[in-house]
């Protein structure tokens, strides 16, 4: 792994990770490549920031869970080889339900060159600290449809909150969000603007 790249809870105590590319259960359907352990990567950099936030996020009662962080190019690689297959509709419901999976990449929702393998942006959500339980956002990690936008219709008010919630640790901590994905958000000074690495998480 690069120098400059950690392991993001060996530098955030008490951060939680669900790594989703490395499992089962994300909107191919199957562990992705480069994905080769669930831990979270990251630039130290990134982990800096992400510790200020989860401090934010533990004064108002809630902590922080991560979904992804740096994804080597070769999962993003993955990701354009599977937006070309014959659909089985495995994971459309849940993922795309309103669109076909070429739309992904025109629509926004991923990239043939993505920030994350910069190593310094970060798929995020809140839980809270009493339960465990995750905070209620209006839809889960990768839902590829306008619901996911900030400022959505027919997100209830708690779920609304709950983003605002989550957009202001994030962007006080030195975040910047994006528009399409409330739970996406790249860190303003990330010390690689313009490398895409291509280790993998092992």
């Amino acid at each position: 792994m690069n120098e400059d790249f950690v392991f993001v809870d060996e530098l955030v105590p008490g951060i939680r990770w669900d790594a989703k590319y490395a499992t089962w259960d994300n909107f191919t359907g199957k562990p992705v490549d480069g994905y080769r352990a669930n831990r979270i990567v990251g630039t130290r950099a990134l982990c800096g920031a992400l510790e200020d936030a989860r401090a934010r996020a533990e004064y108002l009662g809630f902590g922080l869970l991560l979904w992804d962080g740096y994804r080597p190019q070769q999962a993003v690689d993955c990701f354009l080889r599977w937006a070309k297959e014959p659909e089985d509709g495995r994971t459309k419901q849940r993922h795309y339900p309103n669109i076909d999976r070429a739309d992904m990449f025109e629509q926004g929702y991923v990239a043939a060159k993505s920030g994350h393998s910069r190593g310094s942006t970060v798929d995020i959500t809140l839980y809270h600290l009493d339960s465990g339980e995750l905070a209620a956002m209006g839809g889960g990690h990768d839902l590829m449809d306008s619901v996911s936008h900030h400022g959505a219709q027919g997100v209830r008010m708690a779920e609304a909150r709950n983003r605002h919630l989550l957009h202001s640790v994030m962007e006080g901590s030195g975040f910047r969000g994006y528009d399409c994905e409330w739970w996406h958000y790249t860190l303003k000074d990330e010390p690689f603007p313009d490398t895409y690495f291509d280790f993998p998480i092992a």
